[in-house]
């Protein structure tokens, strides 16, 4: 069981040269932090980065062998796309997906799961793991982790408006 003086925590790990594996904790149980990580309509409401951003496009075929792609906007018309192909899905346990960001950016393998951290809570653990410690360390130096730490704070807003 995961303490509870994590939650609204987001940690950010290295374990290998290859992954980075980001760890959550929700109030929310289980079953909910599943829905809001893999139903478009929650979706678009809190992936949406650092502040300033909107998701106009959420598509995701919420079955092994389903494929999705999101694409986010700024309000000067700048936009940001990725998608790829949803391997595993097995609710309200873990998904498996590959994601492409266009042809700058490698494949990677991101590894989603979700488990009991005590009553009413649950623990997100999202592991991405990159083609090469150098696409790892690239992508480490996008701001990625201020802007998952930004999305993580909105669902923890919108699981407290799902209860």
């Amino acid at each position: 069981m995961t303490s509870m003086s994590k939650i609204g925590i987001t940690s950010f790990a290295t374990p290998s040269d290859t992954d980075v594996v980001i760890t959550r904790v929700v109030q929310a149980p289980k079953r909910l932090a599943f829905a809001a990580y893999t139903e478009p309509q929650h979706l678009q409401k809190w992936l949406l980065g650092p502040p300033g951003w909107t998701m106009p496009v959420c598509e995701l075929e919420a079955r092994s062998g389903g494929a999705w792609r999101y694409v986010w906007r700024k309000a000067d018309g700048t936009e940001m796309a990725m998608g790829g192909i949803v391997r595993e899905f097995v609710p309200p346990e873990r998904m498996v997906t590959t994601e492409r960001w266009g042809p700058e950016w490698p494949e990677t393998v991101n590894t989603v799961s979700f488990a009991d951290a005590g009553p009413g809570h649950t623990t997100i653990t999202l592991t991405i793991s990159y083609p090469s410690k150098e696409a790892r360390d690239a992508a480490l130096k996008t701001g990625m982790k201020d802007g998952m730490e930004s999305s993580f704070a909105r669902l923890d807003g919108l699981l407290q408006t799902l209860r």
